[in-house]
């Protein structure tokens, strides 16, 4: 029997942990992995006792984005089956960001794609001088639609505009610079930081935490759902994820798919001279 995809904890304390856990594929997300995730999340949320989440990934890499060996398997199905893809992936992001206790997020090496999404939609995020990040979704005739607004939120649309179009790798200093990390610490010390961190939490009220998160996020341009405020509606969030599932479908994505698993550049790519 294999390992489950995620891995979840509640100490005494109420300190829930999360730990996305396909080290041998770098934690890229496939159904599995999402249903993980959705699963803990719906339990912490109507679980009282806990105060605080911890987000991390096993082994090397926080998070490599979608597992492009799933993307294939969904890819030649019905739309509705794309549809209903895209929307887990979404909903995942969206109750992470919308989860009324505070959500810390420890980043190691790669944070690709989705796992950007992801910590965008994180209360703090520490990362590790190791970590890498990359929203890199058009380099495979995809596009990021479904985390763009919580990017939106972290960095910016200024930034958003730069590193979505441009699909390029930037390090742990230019993702503090821009605001998608708050602190940078050696890796040896990123579970120690993490801790003091969440000691500083526990200090605090839960009711006042959990009614100030959602005052931010009713005034924040990610997420959907509230009436007031910037927040999206759910037409716009719809919206975002039926583009994202017909981009799957596309034949772009089909040839970026493919030079991807073949590693060379795709047919749009220039010819070296």
């Amino acid at each position: 029997m294999s390992d489950p995809a995620v891995l979840s904890s509640l100490d005494a304390r109420g300190v829930a942990t999360v730990t996305f856990n396909r080290p041998e594929v770098n934690n890229a997300y496939n159904a599995e992995l999402l249903q993980g995730v959705l699963a803990g999340l719906d339990s912490f949320s109507s679980n009282p006792a806990v105060r605080v989440v911890v987000l991390k990934g096993a082994g090397r890499h926080f998070q490599a984005g979608a597992d492009l060996k799933w993307i294939n398997s969904v890819r030649p199905q019905s739309p509705e089956v794309n549809l209903a893809a895209s929307r887990t992936t979404a909903d995942a992001v969206d109750r992470l960001n919308r989860l009324p206790v505070p959500v810390v997020a420890l980043v190691q090496g790669g944070c690709f794609g989705g796992g950007t999404g992801i910590v965008s939609a994180c209360d703090v995020v520490i990362a590790a001088d190791n970590a890498i990040f990359s929203i890199a979704e058009v380099r495979w005739g995809l596009h990021a639609g479904i985390i763009i607004p919580q990017l939106n939120d972290a960095i910016g649309v200024r930034q958003v505009r730069r590193y979505a179009l441009t699909g390029e790798r930037f390090g742990a200093d230019e993702a503090r610079r821009i605001g998608l990390v708050h602190e940078v610490v050696p890796l040896a010390d990123l579970d120690v930081r993490g801790a003091q961190l969440v000691a500083q939490i526990l200090e605090n009220s839960s009711a006042a935490m959990a009614k100030t998160k959602q005052h931010i996020l009713e005034h924040a341009w990610g997420g959907f759902g509230s009436s007031s405020g910037r927040s999206i509606g759910r037409a716009t969030y719809d919206a975002l994820v039926q583009s994202h599932a017909d981009a799957r479908q596309t034949s772009d994505a089909a040839e970026g798919l493919v030079s991807f698993a073949e590693k060379r550049s795709a047919r749009w790519a220039p010819k070296p001279t």
